[in-house]
């Protein structure tokens, strides 16, 4: 059975390559009007509450081809079988009106003779996390040859109410004291579950026929729609089979450490609770696997933490579990006592720890093995960074690490309480996929999500998918400071065209809450969010609500700025110098209003009585600052304690602030906070200062782009990086040397400070070219290889 198993899951890691599936070219025909497959649900079933369904479609092949491409999706989710080996999951997060499909080939899977394509699919119904959309119940497949079309999903297929599954962990935010938005966990009864139905000699016969739903339909056509179709554009993500470290406590009479290697059998008897705290060692998402024996009727609860609390709700040191206990999502398991069981939740699990509690009846259950099958987004480091403080390394690891599990069908913010796509944090998310991977793909996604959340008043949802409208002012401004991004780092014009609407849709409702006395924004509507820790507790910028915000007057300055270059590139020169015009007046008028000549400071609001850094930031990155005054106001942003202090969200800009005044060399030492995080025993970077909610939030990983851009200074000069500035910013460093990938190839650098003279080598790939600047200094690059000397 162990040999089994562990051969199914190397033919998974060998068929799902990050990519494969998009990369198949799909039958034009497909892409225009309807499917021939019809949209199919469970007969009697409430569509639009919660259920779990299992649907089956046997096929005959005389020969099995080459290629067989099959086109999927479900909502709201599905995972894919065919003669009982596991395929794919999906569908990716969308809308109604872009919902994606993944494109499969499943020919490896085929024999000659009887087939069965098999699909679990399911719906939250109002459980849901925040994230899912859903109209209702259903499950598409569409074959992408019309020589298999009676494959294609209609009502020759049979389908499976499961009884077996019920939701848990209803109050995960009450338990956790925070706001949780991940979803709820599952409890399934192995008694009602109909094992094997996925393999092809399981008998169906009982089996009702599945309901046709509607006609499937792509985007672009159809009337009535329930779903409209998209193909997926990120790639079909791959499982791997990741242990645990280490048995951090344990009740049960012995547990080998052979057991977290799969290679030893705990049993516990009859009439027993045992629990057992698993130790991952590394923060892992996950979909958890348990495989037992016997045990019927026996209870067996897995639950999920980042950390353990101690009895003030605190987590401390993330490496302690004395005195502390586990609190979190979980998920039930009920033995029917067949044996070689393996159970495995509907969707992924975040987690460092995992406490195994068993409650066995009047028979013994044998455990064979628990692991983790982690997934994800398919981010792969191909940058480099290294220097004489090997403490960098740790930090630039973490964070990498954190950028990964913050990475999926979205970009999560976190991927234990919320897994939502906030463009806050996506900003940050996409400049280090590009800089440390070079895939643009899931920020072309988050950027096209986003503008497909936009509502009447022109401005972006925060974050999106999601099934509760929630709207920040600032986000939809760092929409526009993404799609600025993009252009860039990438040469698509197209692609960035097409948000230039949208884009003049976000800064006009700004210009509609502008207040034509001040010249600085006015009272605005939504919840106007700055950082975490200040403003009242809920982030709220000073003036927001009642008028005369500095932070969001200068935020929409600098954004203008970014908008006018967007415009002037795709001619649209008198937007651009309007844009101009309208950032210079909210900048002097902000300035005038705002700024202490005795602090050297830029309040929050025109009567001074709080002043904050995020101010200043705003202040130096929009220009609205005297170029005598940038320094000053920045040595003072740095010194005086007294102001509002930036989270960890908020010192990516203040990072770009150091930049803008020429005072980067700063940056090596304010790398403190994440130090702070380290000795407390993460292994991902959190949302904010302790107390943390989440352990892994994406916007702490920003160092992994600093580094680079900041620390080597490596940033575009031009649009589409077509060329590039190289400005080191050592600090108290005293060698560094990094790679990162460029559209063109790898750019890779090496630098030794000698006082004030900068060596070492700059490699440039093929005919890209620019500047390295260093002490106001000045070197032409060329491509190739070259030594530097300053």
């Amino acid at each position: 059975m162990m040999k089994l198993k562990l051969t199914v899951l190397v033919l998974w890691a060998w068929y799902c390559l990050p990519g494969k599936a998009q990369d198949l070219r799909i039958n034009p025909a497909l892409l225009k009007g309807y499917w021939s497959a019809s949209w199919i649900s469970c007969p009697g079933a409430p569509q639009r509450e919660y259920g779990i369904y299992h649907f089956r479609k046997n096929y005959r092949l005389d020969k099995v081809p080459s290629t067989f491409l099959v086109h999927v999706s479900a909502d709201n989710r599905y995972r894919l079988f065919v003669n009982g080996r596991p395929v794919c999951s999906g569908p990716a997060r969308g809308d109604l009106f872009n919902w994606y499909f993944e494109t499969v080939d499943i020919a490896p899977f085929l024999q000659k003779g009887n087939n069965l394509i098999a699909a679990l699919v399911w719906n939250m119904g109002e459980l849901a996390p925040v994230a899912q959309i859903s109209n209702q119940t259903g499950f598409v497949l569409q074959v992408d040859s019309p020589k298999h079309a009676e494959l294609n999903s209609d009502s020759t297929w049979k389908v499976f109410q499961d009884s077996a599954y019920r939701p848990t962990s209803l109050n995960n935010g009450a338990w956790l004291q925070a706001y949780y938005a991940a979803g709820v966990g599952d409890r399934i009864d192995g008694r009602l579950y109909p094992w094997d139905w996925e393999q092809p000699a399981f008998d169906d016969a009982r089996w009702p026929r599945a309901t046709e739903v509607c006609r499937a339909v792509v985007t672009g056509y159809g009337t009535g729609n329930r779903w409209t179709l998209a193909p997926r554009d990120i790639p079909v993500f791959s499982e791997t089979l990741t242990r645990f470290a280490a048995i951090r406590r344990s009740s049960a009479d012995s547990v080998p450490r052979a057991f977290l290697q799969g290679t030893h059998t705990v049993t516990i008897p009859a009439n027993r609770t045992v629990k057992i705290l698993l130790d991952r060692g590394v923060y892992t998402l996950a979909y958890p696997e348990i495989r037992v024996s016997g045990g019927k009727a026996a209870e067996i609860t897995l639950t999920y933490a980042e950390a353990l609390f101690d009895k003030k709700h605190q987590k401390g040191n993330r490496n302690e579990i004395e005195g502390r206990e586990i609190l979190g999502n979980y998920d039930t398991f009920i033995a029917d006592g067949g044996t070689g069981r393996t159970f495995r939740p509907l969707w992924i699990r975040a987690y460092r720890y995992l406490e195994l509690e068993v409650h066995t009846r009047e028979a013994p259950l044998e455990i064979h093995d628990l692991y983790g099958m982690s997934t994800g987004y398919p981010l792969t480091m191909k940058a480099s960074f290294a220097s004489n403080d090997p403490s960098l390394q740790n930090i630039w690891q973490v964070g990498w690490r954190t950028a990964q599990l913050c990475a999926g069908d979205l970009y999560y913010d976190c991927p234990y309480y919320e897994q939502l796509q906030y463009t806050g944090d996506s900003r940050i998310q996409s400049l280090i996929s590009l800089y440390v991977s070079g895939d643009d793909r899931l920020m072309r996604k988050a950027i096209t999500d986003f503008y497909h959340s936009r509502t009447p008043e022109g401005l972006t949802q925060s974050h999106y998918p999601a099934n509760q409208l929630q709207i920040i002012p600032t986000f939809s401004l760092f929409w526009v400071s993404m799609v600025h991004d993009y252009w860039m780092h990438r040469r698509d014009d197209a692609f960035v065209r097409r948000f230039l609407p949208a884009i003049a849709e976000v800064l006009s409702w700004y210009q509609t809450h502008t207040d034509p006395g001040s010249g600085m924004l006015g009272s605005m509507t939504w919840w106007n969010f700055v950082d975490w820790d200040n403003f009242n507790g809920w982030g709220i910028a000073p003036g927001a609500e009642d008028g005369h915000s500095a932070i969001i007057s200068l935020q929409y300055a600098a954004t203008l700025q970014q908008a006018a270059d967007l415009m002037a590139a795709y001619d649209k020169p008198v937007q651009a110098r309007a844009y101009l015009a309208a950032a210079g007046k909210i900048n002097r008028a902000t300035y005038q209003l705002c700024f202490d000549p005795k602090k050297q400071e830029i309040a929050d609001t025109p009567e001074k009585k709080t002043f904050s850094q995020h101010a200043g930031i705003w202040a130096v990155l929009s220009g609205a600052l005297p170029a005598r005054q940038v320094r000053p106001v920045m040595r003072q942003l740095l010194s005086d304690t007294s102001l509002g202090q930036v989270t960890f969200f908020y010192r990516f800009y203040l990072a770009q602030a150091l930049v803008k005044a020429g005072m980067a060399d700063r940056y090596y030492g304010s790398l403190g906070p994440w130090r702070k995080m380290l000795a407390l025993g993460l292994t991902t970077f959190a949302e904010k200062p302790e107390p943390a909610r989440s352990d892994c939030h994406a916007w702490s990983a920003s160092p992994n782009y600093d580094f680079l851009a900041t620390i080597c200074g490596i940033r575009p000069a031009s649009p589409g990086f077509r060329t590039l500035r190289i400005e080191p910013a050592l600090g108290g460093l005293q060698e560094i040397s990094a790679s990162m990938p460029h559209p063109d190839g790898m750019i890779r650098v090496t630098f030794q400070r000698h006082g004030a003279h900068l060596r070492g080598t700059v490699s440039l790939p093929g005919a890209l070219h620019g500047r390295l600047l260093w002490k106001n200094k000045m070197i032409a690059l060329r491509g190739g290889a070259q030594k530097i000397s300053i």
